[in-house]
């Protein structure tokens, strides 16, 4: 017999916790209200099961179900398990890929990339794995899903890979999962890629001037933006999202805000005479409605990177636009005498040593305006002065 009656139930009116016997203990509230928990070890670890308010069960049925609690859990069955898997049912991949990128695309500047991530899912991911319960996914399938891309189109099929592991390790970590995404055995399975430099394609700094004089011939938005990146050492995104109200001309100074900065940090560009020249002529073509200054077709809009992409491959060049801001790096260390960390502070390359970073207080505004005056100058050596 247990130690409660219902007698002594009805006089209770302390907060606290009352036991009956067997882990089955009475919890009354502050405020009096009065419920039923069962006090249990599952797996060594110690474990407290609301079983339900006093207003629903009585002190027999709480017996009751104190015992069937206890029955299970000798059978290896966790009854806590086993009621989340009803209140909160395991998802398909589908289903947690659509939450984990609704959960995270706050955390990414690129409206593409928020886009990219989802599509890639749902052109490679879905059609094998997207109406499957994450917790009956493992490496097989996901090998099977990767096999028809891993060698034609190797750089999207690691994206898959990445996406797919995030997706699993969300699931793992929301407890849908018994394990992390099975990831590393997947190199086992498959072959092995073509290896790459990793480097972007980038034009000996030699040539840089010839290529400024080409860019001339012909006057479009798209010319000018390539001009002023190659000018600035700024990254294309940064180019082609300037706004008339972040640049002032006659200071020379372009200032990049953190939320469209890689690094999250706000960005001083100093605008050497030839990169004002160059903003001087976007300025003509200047619209109303627009305050970009290099717009797309769509005035509103800004050019899209395939727009800068397509110069370079009207030129013939073979090189990429970001690979520029290699040949300004190479420039700097082989024609200059500037400190690397003038270099890296005018590229807004993140230091990678924490202690130093911590402790940096300038980003060498002067000395990178003396540095981007010099390589501006160096770039259009071969223009007549602009004035």
């Amino acid at each position: 017999m247990g130690q409660l009656t219902a007698m002594k139930i009805k006089a209770i009116t302390e907060p606290g916790r009352y036991v009956d016997g067997d882990g089955l203990m009475l919890r009354v509230t502050d405020g009096g209200a009065k419920s039923w928990m069962v006090r249990v070890r599952i797996d060594g670890k110690r474990r407290d099961i609301g079983i339900g308010s006093l207003k629903v069960l009585t002190l027999a049925e709480a017996r009751a179900k104190a015992t069937e609690l206890r029955r299970q859990i000798a059978q290896g069955i966790d009854p806590i398990a086993e009621r989340k898997k009803v209140e909160d049912p395991v998802p398909t991949f589908r289903e947690a890929a659509t939450l984990v990128h609704e959960e995270h695309k706050a955390a990414w500047k690129n409206g593409k990339h928020q886009d990219q991530w989802i599509n890639t899912l749902t052109t490679y991911a879905f059609p094998k794995l997207g109406d499957r319960l994450v917790n009956d996914i493992e490496g097989p399938i996901i090998r099977d899903v990767l096999a028809p891309i891993w060698l034609a189109k190797p750089e999207t099929a690691r994206r898959v890979r990445q996406r797919i592991g995030a997706v699993l390790d969300w699931s793992y970590a929301k407890g849908y999962r018994p394990t992390e995404a099975p990831m590393r055995s997947l190199s086992k399975g498959l072959p092995r890629q073509p290896r790459k430099d990793g480097h972007f394609a980038a034009m000996p700094f030699t040539d840089v001037p010839k290529l400024i004089a080409r860019l001339r011939e012909r006057s479009s938005v798209g010319r000018l933006a390539m001009e002023a990146l190659i000018l600035t050492a700024a990254r294309s995104g940064e180019i082609r999202g300037a706004t008339w109200n972040e640049v002032d001309l006659e200071a020379g100074m372009w200032t990049v805000p953190a939320d469209r900065m890689k690094m999250g940090r706000v960005h001083h560009v100093p605008l050497a005479p030839e990169a004002i020249h160059v903003f001087r002529r976007a300025e003509a073509l200047r619209v109303p409605c627009s305050d970009l200054v290099f717009p797309g077709q769509r005035l509103k809009n800004q050019l899209s990177d395939m727009t800068l992409l397509k110069v370079m491959r009207d030129m013939e060049t073979g090189v990429t636009v970001h690979g520029f801001r290699s040949a300004f790096r190479d420039w700097v260390a082989e024609e200059t005498s500037y400190p690397g960390e003038v270099a890296e502070a005018a590229l807004a390359h993140a230091i990678p040593n924490k202690v130093e970073a911590a402790y940096r207080r300038t980003d060498f505004l002067e000395k990178r305006r003396s540095l981007m005056r010099e390589w501006a100058a160096f770039c259009t050596s071969l223009m007549p002065s602009s004035g």
